[in-house]
């Protein structure tokens, strides 16, 4: 499956998705599938790769595993971010109004289906 059909299928299962992109270690855009202009969704994407460096940096010193994903909310929405490798991560923004937990499953699963393809 291509990662373009992966992310549309997410998007399009998640109610509110604002929009998906699959990026690499230096957050740079490889593929995305968004409902809003593909600049914004790669703004925030670009940016996820301090939050993955900064929580990594937690994970070893606390000895609590690896970070597989992580969910960022603020007033107006959900981020979330999953790790698919050590150089690549998905990033999902989604409407603050929709439960994280209705977004969870299909992240996790888009994110087992990338690590199939990369």
């Amino acid at each position: 499956m291509s990662f373009e059909i992966i992310l549309k299928e997410l998007v399009d299962s998640v109610p509110q998705a604002i929009g998906a992109i699959l990026v690499d270690w230096e957050g740079e855009a490889v593929m995305e599938y968004c409902h809003c202009d593909p600049y914004d969704i790669r703004f925030i994407a670009a940016h996820n790769g301090i939050i993955l460096a900064r929580l990594k940096e937690t994970q070893s010193s606390a000895q609590i595993g690896e970070v597989e994903d992580v969910v960022v909310t603020s007033s107006k929405g959900h981020l979330l971010i999953g790790c698919i490798d050590k150089d690549y991560s998905l990033v999902m923004n989604v409407e603050r109004t929709t439960p994280v937990a209705l977004a969870l499953y299909p992240f996790r699963r888009a994110v087992s289906e990338l690590k199939k393809e990369i």
